[in-house]
């Protein structure tokens, strides 16, 4: 029978094989059986529609948003080009359109152009 590792991040060695994945069975952690985990596999962005979003994407907004600190509201349709994605953060996105510069924008209210 193979030995299962200790957990990663709590490092007790109360750990189970559940499908492809290791589980810790203290502290809930869950990380890949087949060998080293990658640090951009849960970095994947995703747009409301489920399509992956990288930078340099063109969006369009779904749904009228207000704008913190603007009296310009985001219309549906709005088209935001050339987006960064925001390091460790997969559910926002940064970007400009044409009347506002430097938003920080949900995924959620986004689809892939």
């Amino acid at each position: 029978m193979p030995t299962t590792p200790a957990c990663p991040q709590c490092t007790l060695e109360n750990t189970y094989i559940d499908g492809g994945n290791f589980v810790c069975a203290d502290c809930g952690f869950e990380w890949a059986a087949s060998g080293e985990a990658s640090a951009d596999a849960g970095a994947v962005v995703r747009d409301s529609n489920g399509n992956t979003l990288a930078n340099g994407d063109t969006v369009v907004v779904i749904k009228d948003l207000k704008v913190k600190g603007s009296s310009i509201a985001l219309k549906q349709g709005t088209v935001i080009k050339n987006i960064r994605l925001v390091e460790d953060d997969s559910e926002h996105i940064e970007g400009n359109s044409d009347k506002i510069k430097g938003l920080v924008l949900k995924t959620m209210f986004l689809r892939k152009a």
